[in-house]
């Protein structure tokens, strides 16, 4: 997670002010800061076009019964995508419009939940493993759960 957090923050804007510097020398100062500035401009309507369409989804999702989760995640990734094209710099926009269009933004959603279903599959794994190691006719206690007693809780038994 460090090398993650350490890519997002520190290599990245140094990716965009390298692509920005060299965009700059290209075709100039003035519209390189004028593309910034369309981008965040295409960025804004971009947000507030496929936010009406996802925030209706999720309505009629609700409407009809149904757990929203998809139009959650798609929800999460305009709002992500609009925020990375009002951001300047090139790279993250281009990554802002991944997240906002939606053929691109089924992939992206239907990624980040295939990685999210296997970090819960490897955490369920864990604790299951944790419960095999107690043995069998030991009671599972969570390892995360408080050692202390509940004060509110009084042991004993019950007769009818």
């Amino acid at each position: 997670m460090p090398v993650i957090l350490f890519a997002v923050f520190v290599l990245v804007p140094i990716a965009e002010i390298v692509i920005i510097i060299q965009i700059g020398r290209l075709i100039g100062p003035w519209w390189t800061a004028g593309l910034l500035l369309l981008s965040a401009i295409v960025g804004s309507w971009l947000l507030g076009r496929e936010g009406r369409r996802t925030w209706q989804a999720f309505r009629e999702a609700v409407a009809a019964g149904r757990v929203p989760t998809r139009e959650v995640a798609d929800g999460a990734l305009v709002i992500l995508g609009a925020a990375l094209m009002i951001t300047p710099g090139f790279l993250s926009d281009a990554v802002g419009v991944l997240c906002l269009l939606p053929p691109t933004r089924g992939l992206l959603r239907r990624l980040l939940t295939t990685i999210a279903g296997r970090r819960l599959v490897a955490r369920v794994s864990g604790t299951q493993r944790v419960r095999a190691r107690r043995g069998a006719g030991q009671r599972y206690e969570d390892p995360r759960a408080h050692s202390e007693a509940d004060p509110r809780i009084i042991e004993g038994e019950v007769e009818p």
